[in-house]
Parts: structure tokens; C-alpha cells; sequence
């Protein structure tokens, strides 16, 4: 059985993803039920650093969270790392708090790799990788950006999610 494919559709280009399911199970689970629902359509890429990621997946244009599911447990200690192009899922201090965001890695960031079992160590869950689109990537971490209320990195000009979808 291959692993899934979903792509986003941008209105910076599309970015064509392969899941890791047999490394990150729940990750690639609570994934899918965000593309299965549409829950991505309509939002945007909303934090940009040029060199290190960008992330997505919970923010509209008018800069509104749309509410997600809950968390899901960080399986980050999956031996995946957060080198350029892996997919991983984006959470707040508290190591399980991973939701709907996610962020695609623009260089390696080993900084992010699991390292232990403590609030320091945890890591960002790699749950994929970007296998066509990389290009869009890169075009994405060479918007300017300014800040914007607790928005450090928004993009001048937004990207939009329009679509994400799994892909056959």
C-alpha cells in the first residue's frame, strides 16, 4: 500500500505532499481529517521565515483561527527530522498541543528534531514531506513580511490555501 498524497492548491502554486503514516499514525490521521473535511480550504500561510519554515492551516485571510479538532498526541519521537521540505505539525508550548497548523520546512532544522521526553526536548512531529513543489516553497519564503499584531512573519501579499485534497 503506497503512502497518501494530498495537495494543496495555493495561489502561489500547488504543493504536492507525501504522508508518512507508519511513523507518525495519529499525526497523518488528524491530518487527513482537516483535508477530508475541507477544514484547509480557505486559509493561508501566515508565518514566514525565510531559511527556516512556513506555517499554515489555521488562519483566513482576515486573519480569524478557524476552530479545530483537538490535539493530537506528538509523535515526534518518530525518528523523522525537520530537514528542508519535510512537512511537520505546528503546537504551542505544551508538547501535545498540535492541532490544525502545520509547517513545511524551507532549510534542514534540526534544532526542532525530537531530543527527550521533557517541555525542551520534545520537538515538532515530522509527519511528511513535500515530494513535488518545493519551488512554491521557496517562492512562498521570499515574500516580504511584516508584523501584524501577534502575526511576527505575515506576508504582505497573503498566500491562500484554496484547496487541499488527497491526491491519486
Amino acid at each position: 500500500m503506497s503512502n497518501p498524497l494530498v495537495l494543496l492548491e495555493t495561489t502561489a502554486g500547488d504543493i504536492l505532499l507525501e504522508l508518512f503514516p507508519e511513523c507518525a499514525p495519529l499525526t497523518v490521521e488528524n491530518f487527513l481529517r482537516y483535508v477530508d473535511s475541507g477544514f484547509y480550504a480557505g486559509t493561508i500561510f501566515h508565518r514566514v521565515i525565510k531559511d527556516f519554515m512556513i506555517q499554515g492551516g489555521g488562519l483566513t485571510l482576515r486573519l480569524e483561527e478557524k476552530p479545530p479538532f483537538p490535539p493530537v498526541i506528538n509523535e515526534a519521537a518518530n525518528g523523522l527530522n525537520n530537514k528542508r521540505g519535510s512537512v511537520g505539525m505546528a503546537r504551542g508550548g505544551d508538547p501535545h498541543s498540535a492541532a490544525a497548523q502545520f509547517f513545511i520546512n524551507h532549510v534542514d532544522n534540526p534544532e526542532l528534531d525530537f531530543r527527550g521526553k521533557n517541555a525542551e526536548g520534545y520537538g515538532y512531529c515530522v509527519f511528511g514531506e513535500v515530494i513535488d513543489g518545493m519551488d512554491v516553497v521557496d517562492k512562498i519564503c521570499g515574500l516580504k513580511v511584516r508584523a501584524a499584531g501577534e502575526h511576527e512573519a505575515l506576508p504582505v501579499d497573503s498566500v491562500l490555501i484554496s484547496s487541499a485534497s488527497r491526491f491519486e
